[in-house]
């Protein structure tokens, strides 16, 4: 998929008049409502996911850039689109620049991946000053869109999602972590790093309230491994656990988590 595919050019517009971000939102949203994509969803529906984005933090970045963007139910496909406002509004960008040049994402909700890497790109893109200059000098949605599609030949990379979990290990004795480690880092296609951690108790009998509770005896060691995966080897990982210490539910000392991942990508060296 290439970035110049997604620009739809009923959603092209220079000159906005737009003097705060509210309005400029409210724009952006008639004018993805004109997309044939957005049909089954209202405007009003479009300006509240983009302004829930917003409250999340600006997606200005600087140099008169802002890139609104949000994710929606009832869309099959990427809308893209363009707007320039000669005369600047606050988009509260952190260098406190007012944005001249918007592009604006509306994104299938399913799509979380692709949305990130469509992010990316168009990062990468407008780090063109001279095309960005140019655009934002444009008299003519068609002039506008000429010189976006001149910039954003490259190409964003879709492979197809693996689904993958975080597990992680907590040992609280060396010698199980050892075992435990040994187990899991043969395993195929898993990442693994580690962490050093501590038993909350040794903290905890510092603060006056609880200094009548002494650490003695309590181990203050705690290991923690991580490991990334696709989801069917979760189980696998639990299995080998549980080689070392037995039941996991019968075990202290040994607690083991997985979660699913929304997105997750490279890897490490072990």
């Amino acid at each position: 998929m290439k970035l110049s595919e997604l620009l739809r050019l009923e959603c092209v517009h220079v000159g906005s008049l737009a003097n705060d971000k509210a309005l400029a939102l409210c724009e952006i949203a008639s004018m993805a409502r004109k997309s044939p994509i957005c049909r089954n969803v209202s405007e009003e529906d479009i300006l509240e996911a983009l302004q829930d984005r917003e409250t999340l933090g600006a997606t200005a970045f600087g140099n008169g850039i802002a890139i609104p963007h949000c994710r929606m139910k009832g869309i099959s496909d990427f809308v893209v689109g363009l707007m320039t406002v000669p005369n600047g509004v606050n988009f509260e960008a952190e260098d406190g620049e007012p944005v001249r040049l918007l592009v604006f994402i509306i994104a299938p909700h399913e799509q979380s991946d692709t949305h990130i890497r469509l992010l990316s790109a168009l990062s990468q893109t407008l780090q063109d000053t001279d095309a960005v200059a140019r655009m934002i000098a444009a008299r003519s949605a068609k002039r506008l869109a000429d010189i976006f599609l001149r910039a954003a030949g490259q190409d964003i990379q879709t492979p197809q999602p693996v689904k993958r979990n975080l597990v992680h290990i907590f040992v609280q004795d060396e010698k199980v972590f050892e075992s435990i480690l040994g187990a899991v880092s043969s395993l195929e296609g898993i990442s693994l790093s580690i962490l050093d951690a501590a038993s909350v108790r040794k903290d905890l009998t510092r603060i006056p309230l609880y200094a009548g509770f002494s650490d003695a005896g309590n181990s203050s060691v705690c290991k923690v491994i991580t490991a990334m995966m696709e989801r069917r080897l979760s189980n696998e990982i639990i299995r080998r656990v549980e080689g070392v210490t037995g039941s996991l539910f019968e075990c202290t000392g040994v607690m083991v988590t997985a979660q699913e991942l929304a997105y997750c990508a490279g890897s490490l060296e072990m």
